[in-house]
């Protein structure tokens, strides 16, 4: 698009904005500041490089089969890159255990150490990205059974208690060599198809496994904790050992983070909702924005009611500092640099418009019970000049705008994608 023409809109809309008392230059400078940390197995449908021709497991599933997936983590970097410069501003990865380099030898999970993500780390730091991790508890033979480590097989939780605690001391690696601490999320697949008889027993396992998996303290200048709840699963529709109440409980007893993943809830609860009711007694959360379709289908994310809600939460409630903002989807329908682009773009548009809110004219009004006024300013921002800021944002970050991105985009299918066979 015309720089000219973008700049003389953006000058109106500064205008307009102004009008109501809201500072869009300091919208901007705001939101250049959170990072957003992109999730690395949208690049090759959760396959990882242990064995490119294992199932994927954990009742996950990815629909569509686009050419052009990464084979390795070379191509799987390249893409990333070509990512990272369709975004504006300065961004993390999110690696999954399964994104070890071994040179090409076996090593068990319950084995991975630091110098197996020496190829992202070399990456990372060459690049300026924070580096975020998490341990696979899932597609592998230890975890067929669907338990990890609240399995009442003894050896079979101490295998995964040993993944994950050496999954923490790969993260404070990552911490320490990038000056930014790195957060560890725990998901685990554990739970029953059908009705069970006990749930207690697997809980408690859960919980002593937690206690065993955090004995080891780790600075959080170099590390964070988090723990993720999930509604159901494929394969745990009746029971899910980590319910988000086991885990509000656990990270509220032991200071860890508390992963919300949108796509994790009935689809009638608010995880805009949670926030102020969690972060007064957490240290923080880590928020794994997705959209689920009935259910946790793992769509691309949209600029939809939820999202938004979730971002106008995090600034209303001036959650930012306390907040890691991860993204958590799987898309093979469509080009996969397109979904993590158009995904991650989403969120931060939702961060702006969330930013470009007069916040406190709103709450003033409510607090002297001035609802009409209030909900007449809340309509009225809906039409406000919100894409000229945004295309502005886009212009001075050296990126495209939103109609011109998939001209990019199309230009690196042709070029790179569509020649990986």
């Amino acid at each position: 698009m015309n720089n000219e023409r973008i700049t003389k809109a953006y000058q109106l809309s500064k205008d307009e904005y102004a009008e109501l008392g809201v500072d869009t230059d300091h919208a901007i400078q705001q939101l250049a500041k959170i990072p957003l940390s992109l999730h690395c197995w949208q690049g090759d449908d959760v396959t990882g490089f242990e064995d490119g021709e294992a199932e994927l497991g954990g009742g996950l599933a990815v629909t569509g089969k686009t050419p052009g997936k990464a084979r390795n983590a070379d191509e799987l970097r390249q893409d990333l890159d070509q990512v990272y410069r369709l975004i504006p501003g300065k961004h993390r990865l999110n690696l999954h255990a399964i994104y070890a380099e071994t040179g090409g030898k076996r090593v068990e999970r319950d084995q991975l150490r630091p110098e197996h993500f020496s190829g992202w780390l070399d990456w990372a730091k060459a690049n300026g990205h924070g580096l975020d991790f998490n341990p696979t508890c899932f597609s592998h033979p230890l975890a067929e059974s669907g338990f990890t480590i609240a399995s009442l097989d003894a050896g079979i939780r101490q295998f995964w208690i040993d993944h994950i605690i050496a999954s923490r001391h790969i993260a404070a690696t990552f911490g320490r060599e990038l000056n930014s601490p790195a957060v560890n999320n725990i998901w685990i697949p554990d739970g029953y198809k059908d009705t069970p008889a006990d749930r207690k027993t697997h809980r408690l396992f859960l919980k002593d496994s937690l206690d065993e998996i955090f004995l080891d303290y780790f600075d959080p200048q170099l590390v964070l904790d988090s723990v993720e709840s999930k509604l159901f699963g494929i394969g745990s529709e009746s029971y899910v050992v980590g319910s988000h109440e086991f885990y509000l409980a656990y990270a509220l007893q032991h200071k860890k983070l508390l992963c919300l993943d949108s796509g994790h809830f009935h689809p009638t609860e608010s995880v805009a909702d949670k926030l102020s009711s969690v972060m007064p007694f957490l240290p923080g959360v880590l928020l794994h924005i997705s959209r689920g379709v009935r259910w946790d289908s793992d769509h691309v994310v949209t600029l939809n009611d939820e999202t938004q809600a979730i971002l106008t939460e995090l600034v209303r409630g001036d959650y930012l500092d306390r907040a890691h903002i991860g993204l958590d989807y799987f898309d093979a329908s469509i080009n996969r640099i397109a979904a993590w682009a158009i995904g991650a773009r989403n969120v931060l548009r939702g961060l702006l418009l969330a930013l470009l809110e007069p916040t406190l004219e709103l709450q003033a009004l409510e607090r002297q019970a001035d609802f009409t006024a209030r909900l007449s300013l809340q309509e009225a921002l809906k039409t406000m000049p919100f894409g000229a800021v945004w295309d502005h944002f886009c212009l001075i970050n050296n990126v495209p705008t939103d109609l011109e991105l998939i001209e990019v985009i199309r230009a690196y299918e042709a070029n790179v994608l569509s020649q990986r066979s």
